[in-house]
């Protein structure tokens, strides 16, 4: 699909990952239109429908989500599931109603059962329940796949579902109360450096493994998706690199300078014990493969935030 002189609208558009898609839609010729909570409140169908009818796009991109961290997910499940579940539930159907000819739903790696084995592949979604700390936000995303398969079966309605794995990059969410494990890691180290300090907490036992994705990767995928994904089932996005959060500590602590020791906090939950998944469909239905690996991804994070935190 050219995307030359088409309009695609953003949900999420002014957050971590919508800027990023909105500006790889420019690179391909779209006019990306920015949709942000602050001035439509998706979770209304009135004003979702006043969204789609002033941006009067052609394509969608729903990369709205409320989301955080394991502390986030534990104080907010209902919350994290209603307004999850209720933005996609009305996009899908006011787009379908719009005649937006294809739509692109952002997924979650939280979807998957708690003991998936690794990698995880596509068809593994539906083999268990997902870990309990995420799992309101996990299956409120889920559901939107089942969504736009029925509306694909009944309605002919034209829909992709793309699940990243955790996301980190350049303009990341540091907010103690409701970042993810890399930002969190990066500020703890970083802060701790400064203070002199020789020990920093962090959550659970350190054993958990996780695949991180670098931000820019995950939304050339989500482009190419708009672009070649044809069909209903779902198609993972990841980085072909899974760490222990031990390692992961141990790797930011280099790369920020902080020279002193970790003290892990078992009472704190530890998440699925391990996250990584299979990306094979990506490369064949896309062409997609991540091109950020770890290490250079988190130089580039820490060097923004130093340069970004006051």
């Amino acid at each position: 699909m050219d995307l030359t002189g088409s309009r695609v609208l953003v949900t999420g558009g002014g957050g971590f990952l919508g800027r990023r898609i909105a500006r790889t839609l420019e690179e391909r010729g779209a006019t990306p239109i920015v949709v942000r909570s602050a001035d439509y409140d998706l979770t209304d169908p009135v004003r979702l429908r006043s969204a789609l009818a002033d941006a009067v796009p052609d394509y969608a991109i729903h990369a709205a989500a409320v989301v955080g961290g394991i502390g986030a997910n534990r104080m907010h499940p209902g919350r994290f599931f209603y307004e999850n579940a209720v933005m996609g539930v009305h996009l899908i159907h006011e787009a379908w109603r719009a005649g937006i000819r294809k739509l692109v739903i952002v997924g979650t790696v939280c979807s998957y059962p708690k003991f998936t084995a690794v990698p995880f592949h596509e068809e593994d979604l539906w083999d268990g329940y997902p870990e309990e700390t995420n799992a309101p936000y996990g299956l409120a995303k889920k559901m939107l796949l089942v969504q736009g398969q029925a509306y694909r079966d009944e309605y002919g309605f034209d829909s992709a579902f793309v699940i990243p794995t955790n996301l980190y990059g350049p303009g990341d969410n540091f907010d103690y109360e409701t970042s993810h494990v890399i930002p969190a890691m990066i500020r703890k180290c970083i802060e701790a450096r400064d203070a002199g300090a020789h020990e920093v907490v962090m959550w659970g036992t350190g054993d958990p493994t996780r695949e991180f994705l670098y931000v820019d990767d995950a939304a050339e995928g989500i482009v190419l998706a708009l672009q070649h994904l044809e069909g209903p089932e779902p198609v993972n996005l990841g980085s072909a690199t899974e760490i222990s959060i031990r390692d992961l500590a141990g790797l930011i602590a280099r790369i920020t300078g902080f020279e002193g020791r970790f003290a892990w906090d078992p009472s704190k939950p530890d998440g699925q014990p391990r996250r990584a998944v299979d990306g094979s469909k990506a490369q064949r239905l896309l062409g997609w493969s991540p091109r950020v690996g770890i290490e250079e991804g988190l130089q580039r994070t820490v060097e923004w935030y130093l340069e970004h935190r006051r």
